[in-house]
């Protein structure tokens, strides 16, 4: 397939958004069951969400260069009882105005307490907020996964691994950010986070090799003889079928040299997996923000050429029309 940039960049900073907001919410919950500290409401939860809202309205700046007429958009929501994508839709402004909800609670410390289910665990406003949010979290991750892995003729998508791999790669870089954002502000959460960090970022790749040693493994049900009807045990494509380019072998085609495209996946895979993980402990043992930054910056960048190699390698059973570019 050809991988779109609106695409790749709607879904890595959108599930960067997600998974800082997971992160944030999860400190608040294990501060209230005594677990972790209590943080400044104003300055860590309050301005950490708004900083969620920064990478999701990134996101859905991005996603409207992916429209042949923005000013339609609208009606992309139209279909959510079958579309995934229609779910997406409304799901993540959903998502936007909850947050947006949820960090004015903590600057304007309008925190009532609702009820207590015991002495020690009070609820408030934004504890309850923050619980609608984080389900409101894994859905997108779940409508946006499920676009591509509904997809049952793409079989490189075409797999649970889809889903999960999403949900992870956006909660690892979430709490990444995380990380770097906590040692910014001199909170006391950096080794939770940074643990829980390192930890997601390993879950990750163990799943993401797992999607990839999966699709070299795939055995397609078509192929060039099922595609054209003939039942031929040496069939030859010569020539494309038409003599300038067309929809089909431009949207369906990636048209990277074979050597970019293998060199991709070992390039995400470092910048994704490895390096991140490295430069988080380095961090951890003397509370070092620049490579916390550092960690989270190289990780986000792997994750373009990580959302890239997901879209190329995916291979549309149209493609046996046009073997010969």
């Amino acid at each position: 397939m050809h991988p779109a940039f609106s695409v790749i960049f709607l879904t890595t900073l959108i599930g960067v958004g997600q998974g800082l907001f997971l992160a944030l919410y999860t400190g608040q919950l294990y501060s209230v069951i005594k677990v972790l500290p209590v943080q400044d409401s104003h300055g860590f939860y309050g301005y950490g969400s708004l900083l969620v809202l920064v990478f999701l309205a990134a996101g859905l700046i991005a996603s409207f260069f992916h429209l042949g007429h923005p000013e339609r958009a609208w009606r992309s929501a139209a279909k959510w009882k079958t579309s995934w994508l229609s779910r997406e839709v409304i799901v993540l402004p959903a998502f936007m105005g909850t947050t947006f909800i949820y960090a004015m609670i903590h600057i304007n410390d309008w925190n009532p307490v609702l009820f207590s289910l015991s002495d020690e665990f009070v609820v408030d406003l934004s504890l309850l907020v923050g619980a609608i949010n984080t389900f409101l979290a894994f859905a997108l991750f779940i409508c946006t996964a499920m676009i591509y892995a509904c997809i049952k003729f793409i079989q490189e998508w075409a797999s649970p691994l889809t889903v999960i791999n999403y949900i992870l790669l956006g909660m690892a870089s979430g709490f990444a950010l995380s990380t770097a954002f906590a040692s910014y502000v001199g909170s006391d959460l950096i080794n939770f986070y940074g643990g829980w960090a390192i930890t997601l970022t390993i879950f990750a790749f163990i799943t993401r090799s797992a999607s990839l040693i999966r699709n070299t493994k795939i055995k397609y049900k078509s192929n060039l003889s099922t595609a054209i009807g003939i039942r031929h045990t040496n069939i030859k494509q010569k020539a494309q079928g038409s003599m300038g380019g067309s929809f089909n072998t431009r949207e369906y085609f990636h048209g990277a040299k074979p050597a970019l495209f293998k060199s991709i996946k070992w390039i995400f895979l470092v910048m994704v997996f490895i390096v991140p993980v490295a430069l988080l402990s380095s961090a951890l043992s003397g509370n070092i923000f620049i490579l916390f930054a550092l960690a989270f910056i190289v990780q986000y960048t792997g994750l373009l050429a990580e959302r890239w190699f997901f879209f190329a390698q995916a291979k549309h059973p149209q493609n046996l029309y046009y073997q010969t570019l």
